[in-house]
């Protein structure tokens, strides 16, 4: 019996000490608190805002009151689970100094990819879909983002070349003018592409940049391309993750858009690749057409190389 009471003893006196360890002096506990509140605060209201009838409030105190109540009640959320989420934050600085230190993942990269977000959020009308597609599993996630070079130099420049090879003088759908250049990003890149395999030892991510000098490499190396291209022009890329491949597709838009770019690609843009042949696309969860950019297609929208989706990467 003695032996029981000295051995919870030790346990309360072991996690007591340990929780004093930890415990970070004030008023720095309450200033790490806060600022994790206002890095949560600030997504968490986006998406409210964006989800939430106005009610048109003079001087949007509607909209003031509701960040407010993001704030008091993430506040208490957070001093309920101070320790825990202290010791978190503690250890991921940790990683996020080891990945600045090699050059990988680290502080530079967190702050790009916040900003990213919250701009990216602020200009989407389901702001909550850019979190999902953040948090959702998709093989070497990282590296295909940072290898979708839309905003380089050589990316933008190859794919207005293209919009300039093909497509430029089709008339009367200047709705779909986008879509269309897009479409001859597609005609240039599938028309050159040539499928090399990676090396026996791993995947080789290639960056866009790195894909223009030979127009080679396998299915994510034409999948980066793809996205990368057709983003530096305007276009809503995604890439779908199947059973041992990868494979980029385009946002069309409604069913009634999808009217409009099958014609357009039967009878105006790829109209022998397309003879006799149906399109392929993706209805998403909220009604939106997406069509198949694959290397394996002749024309937009051609045959799925494989029909199961694992993933979806889309970059918004």
């Amino acid at each position: 019996m003695h032996f029981l009471v000295a051995m919870i003893n030790i346990k309360n006196i072991s996690i007591q000490n340990i929780k004093q360890k930890l415990k970070v002096k004030k008023p720095w506990d309450d200033v790490i608190i806060f600022v994790l509140n206002i890095l949560i605060a600030v997504p968490l209201f986006i998406i409210a805002h964006q989800n939430l009838i106005e009610l048109s409030w003079a001087f949007n105190i509607d909209r003031i009151l509701l960040f407010l109540v993001l704030i008091i009640l993430i506040q208490l959320i957070l001093r309920l689970l101070r320790t825990i989420i202290i010791v978190c934050i503690f250890l991921y600085i940790l990683v996020l100094f080891y990945g600045t230190a090699s050059g990988n993942y680290g502080f530079n990269s967190v702050y790009e990819d916040y900003d990213s977000m919250i701009y990216t959020m602020s200009d989407n009308p389901n702001p909550q879909d850019i979190i999902i597609s953040k948090l959702l599993p998709f093989p070497n996630k990282s590296k295909i983002i940072n290898a979708i070079e839309y905003k380089n130099p050589k990316v933008r420049n190859f794919a207005i070349m293209a919009t300039s090879k093909y497509f430029k003088n089709i008339k009367g759908y200047s709705d779909y003018r986008t879509i269309i250049q897009c479409f001859a990003v597609f005609k240039e890149i599938n028309g050159r592409w040539n499928y090399v395999s990676d090396p026996k030892d791993g995947d080789y991510i290639a960056t866009a940049s790195e894909s223009l000098n030979y127009f080679s490499g396998d299915c994510d190396d034409h999948s980066i391309l793809m996205a990368a291209s057709v983003r530096a022009i305007g276009g809503t890329p995604r890439l779908i993750h199947t059973k041992g491949h990868i494979y980029p597709e385009i946002l069309i838009g409604t069913m009634n858009d999808l009217e409009t770019v099958n014609y357009l690609i039967k009878n105006v843009l790829f109209e022998k690749e397309s003879y006799k042949k149906q399109l392929h696309y993706h209805i998403d969860e909220r009604g939106q057409v997406w069509l198949n950019l694959d290397y394996t297609a002749k024309y937009p929208g051609g045959p799925f190389l494989s029909e199961e989706i694992l993933g979806a990467l889309t970059l918004n």
